[in-house]
């Protein structure tokens, strides 16, 4: 019997209000994982807190671990470890050799990367991709898919692109960067100032009816725009509509310059009913161009796989015979040209902490 050998590689999912440190071997969880409230003050605190939490998870674990992986906010030199200046953790302003501090202290190696990489890089080696690709070969079709898009939706929206099983990382650390790509609506702005916790938020504000101090959630403001909660129902729908239109422009690019499967998690993806008519609605526009022809706004068509109709549409494809030598054989081609967008099912902290888990793997050249 082949049994893997033992590669336990320590993660934390460093959000600003916690670090989450957990332990990954096989792929799968071992043990509990272990959350500390982030200090992000100074970066001396921060090196602590993530120096206590390393050291808690390695004490409730019977094996050794080889090395830590984990994601961390940027801007960043990723390769080197090297964090820049960070506007949501006060404490660090630039220049921050995390990667060489946690090295010297736990004499391991250490692998930093961008949480947008190591969500596509998690979903591309278990999660949407195979799973998709094995409904298609058992579909009977010959259709496989080998790139990825992970888009991450929360407090703002992050990306990053698989490339036959190979994070594109970019020679700066800044490959599929889409938060700054430009926003439809207003050419000084970014997308992400629509496509953001701060964007549902303001929408909502400037047109709600009656002024209020109160700030609410994106939770809040979903039930608002579903009848769940009192408030100004038009306002919230508007700031659904409004960020899921944005975010359509914004796969819509991705996919024109990289084409692969789109894959969707975080927290805001839990108001799919309400994002994906506007997202579907701007992917489906045709461009009108001058003399009025209208060309689609993609080369290829992208299938909203969380309807049961589109993934039935997109898992079929639409497979011919053609003819391929004088003794009457014959080739089976596939000539539908698609992809998908697909929420994950992994869910985004998870499918993160599974890319950092491969992504160590990988420079330790450790067999997956």
């Amino acid at each position: 019997m082949n049994v893997k050998p033992v590669a336990v590689i320590l993660t934390v999912d460093a959000g600003g209000t916690n670090f989450v440190f957990s332990a990954i071997n096989n792929g799968e969880i071992l043990g509990n994982t272990v959350s500390l409230t982030a200090k992000i003050d100074s970066e001396s605190e921060c090196s602590n807190c993530l120096i206590d939490g390393f050291e808690k998870l390695q004490s409730q674990i019977n094996e050794v671990a080889v090395a830590i992986s984990f994601a961390f906010p940027g801007p960043a030199d990723y390769e080197n470890g090297i964090i820049g200046n960070l506007p949501n953790f006060p404490g660090i302003n630039g220049n921050y050799p995390l990667k060489s501090i946690l090295e010297s202290h736990f004499n391991l190696p250490v692998f930093i990367n961008n949480d947008g990489n190591l969500f596509a890089y998690g979903e591309a080696l278990a999660g949407v991709l195979p799973d998709i690709n094995a409904r298609l070969k058992q579909a009977g079709g010959n259709k496989q898919f080998n790139n990825l898009i992970g888009i991450t939706l929360g407090t703002g929206i992050g990306a990053g692109l698989i490339s036959n099983g190979i994070m594109l990382r970019g020679d700066n650390s800044s490959a599929a960067e889409i938060h700054n790509l430009n926003n439809p609506n207003r050419q000084d702005w970014n997308v992400e100032e629509n496509i953001s916790t701060r964007a549902i938020q303001r929408i909502y504000g400037n047109q709600y009816k009656h002024a209020s101090e109160v700030v609410l959630t994106p939770k809040d403001i979903y039930e608002i725009a579903k009848g769940l909660r009192n408030g100004d129902k038009e306002a919230a729908l508007a700031s659904f509509q409004i960020y899921g239109r944005t975010l359509g422009c914004a796969i819509a690019t991705m996919v024109t310059l990289f084409d692969g499967l789109v894959v969707l998690g975080g927290g805001i993806t839990a108001a799919w009913d309400l994002l994906a008519p506007s997202i579907f609605e701007v992917i489906n526009r045709p461009f009108d161009n001058p003399g009025l022809i209208q060309v689609p706004k993609t080369t290829v068509r992208i299938f909203d796989y969380q309807k049961k109709e589109e993934a039935e549409k997109f898992i079929k494809g639409d497979l011919v015979k053609l003819k391929n030598d004088s003794n009457g054989g014959q080739l089976i081609h596939d000539q539908m040209v698609r992809t998908a967008v697909v929420l994950s099912e992994n869910g985004a902290s998870h499918s993160t902490s599974l890319g950092a888990y491969y992504f160590a793997l990988d420079q330790l050249n450790i067999s997956k």
